[in-house]
Order: structure tokens, then C-alpha cells, then sequence
């Protein structure tokens, strides 16, 4: 009886506490804390100047890699109490599969694994930011997150109609720069690969400057296609701000006859 009211009062710890609970709040802010510091490190790593001071870094590093691991560990020693319908052995295996339990196993796992993970580390530091978004626990019907989910969801056929559209223009823009341009510079345009890459960053308006028609009918079909790309990059924009608009409109009058369930964007009545 002592042990069961110690793990749920550890899992009322670890989880995002109230305002009155100051054990699991300052949990809170130590965990927001080592991430934090975590992020710092490896932005000073990558400066020459601070070189003198990579064991220090390490010690630091090592030391909140075992915050991660035992609250990792005590989390999945009481996953009962967040699936509580499920048996002890199949919480646990929900918590492992869900997202927040891959992005806490990630955040700490490359540390211990350096055979495997051997330039990757400072990459797989990025997931420990990603849990900060746990602190941001609003209200579940109207929270941003949410709210973009929905709109994804409700909006997805139209999303996915554009971003086909927008890989039939690449594939055609790709040959097209492939066959007015191989000639000219083959060792640029070796294939079709080549023009699919110019045609992606001259769509999607990043413009790296690697790869650039040089003959007249390249340019003028490189003018055209940078025109096509604003429009094209432009309508998945357009669909998902018509979309937040229409939902917030729907969240700012509960009393019209048209409603939609908040977790899955279907239509209730």
C-alpha cells in the first residue's frame, strides 16, 4: 500500500504539475532546465573558442543524459496510472510506442550508443528540445496544437490534391530544363535528377545558385517556372489559412447547428 501511494505520487511528479504542486512543478522547470543547457552546449560546441572547455561540457552533458534516462525510466514504471484500462505490461508498451515516449527515448538513447550513432549525436539533441512542448498543456478543445491537427485533418484531400500538383509541375519541369539545357552544360545537367533538383529549388523559391540555365531557352523557361512556383508554393497557404479561419469562426459561435467533434474534425450535427 506504502509503495502503490509512492508511484502515483512519483507519476503526479513527472507529470506537468499544477500550479499548486511545487515538488512537480520545480520537476518541471529542472527537466525545461537541462534542456535548455543541453541546447546552449551544442551551439558552444560548435565554436573553436570553446574547446578549452569540452570536459566540462561532458560532465554536464552526462549529467542530464541521467536525468532523461531515470525519468524515462519512471515513466514507463508508471504508465498504469496514465493508460490506467490497460494491463501493466501493455502500458508500458503504449508509452514506449507513443510519440512523447520515441522523443524522450531519442533525446537520451544516442548518448549511450556512440558505435551506432556516431555523428548524429548533437542531431538527435534537437528531440530533448521537442519535449519542452509538453509544458504547453492548454485547454484540449482550443489549444494551438489542436487546433492545427483539426485543420489538417479537415483540410487534407485539398492539401494533398496541391502537393501532387506541385509534383507533376517538377517532374515536367525537370525534363523540360533537361532537355534544353543537357547540351549546353552536361556536366551540370547530367540527368534528369539534375533538372528535378533545380526545378525543386526554383518552385519552392530557395534558389540555391548551383544549378542555372545558361541558354536563352533555358532562362525564358526558367522565368516562367519561377512564376509558376509562387502560385504553386501559394495554395497549400491559402487552402490552411481558409481553414483556420473557418475553424476559429466555427469555435466563436457554439450555438450554430453545424458543430465538429475537436478531435477528429468530423462533423457532428
Amino acid at each position: 500500500m506504502i509503495q502503490e501511494k509512492t508511484k502515483r505520487r512519483i507519476f503526479e511528479i513527472i507529470q506537468i504539475g499544477k500550479e499548486t504542486d511545487f515538488v512537480s512543478r520545480a520537476f518541471d522547470f529542472t527537466v525545461v532546465g537541462a534542456i535548455v543547457l543541453n541546447l546552449l552546449i551544442a551551439i558552444a560546441e560548435t565554436f573553436q573558442q570553446t574547446a578549452p572547455y569540452r570536459n566540462a561540457f561532458y560532465v554536464v552533458e552526462f549529467i542530464t543524459v541521467l536525468l532523461f534516462t531515470v525519468e524515462y525510466l519512471l515513466r514507463l514504471w508508471t504508465a498504469q496510472y496514465l493508460y490506467s484500462k490497460k494491463s501493466r505490461a501493455g502500458a508500458v508498451m503504449a508509452y514506449m510506442l507513443s510519440f512523447s515516449g520515441i522523443v524522450e527515448l531519442l533525446s537520451f538513447l544516442p548518448f549511450y550508443l556512440p558505435i551506432v550513432f556516431p555523428s548524429g549525436i548533437v542531431a538527435f539533441r534537437m528531440f530533448r528540445i521537442v519535449r519542452i512542448l509538453r509544458l504547453f498543456q492548454v485547454n484540449k478543445y482550443y489549444d494551438a496544437f489542436n487546433v492545427i491537427s483539426q485543420v489538417l485533418r479537415r483540410k487534407r484531400s485539398q492539401l494533398l490534391s496541391s502537393v501532387f500538383i506541385i509534383l507533376v509541375l517538377m517532374t515536367a519541369a525537370s525534363l523540360c530544363m533537361y532537355s534544353l539545357e543537357h547540351e549546353a552544360q552536361p556536366e551540370v545537367f547530367r540527368n534528369a535528377f539534375s533538372g528535378f533538383w533545380w526545378a525543386v529549388s526554383t518552385l519552392l523559391t530557395v534558389g540555391y545558385g548551383d544549378i542555372y540555365p545558361v541558354t536563352i531557352a533555358g532562362r525564358v523557361f526558367g522565368i516562367i517556372i519561377t512564376f509558376l512556383g509562387v502560385g504553386m508554393v501559394a495554395i497549400p497557404t491559402g487552402i490552411l489559412s481558409a481553414g483556420f479561419v473557418e475553424h476559429m469562426s466555427e469555435l466563436q459561435k457554439p450555438s450554430e447547428e453545424t458543430t465538429y467533434c475537436p478531435h477528429c474534425g468530423k462533423k457532428l450535427r
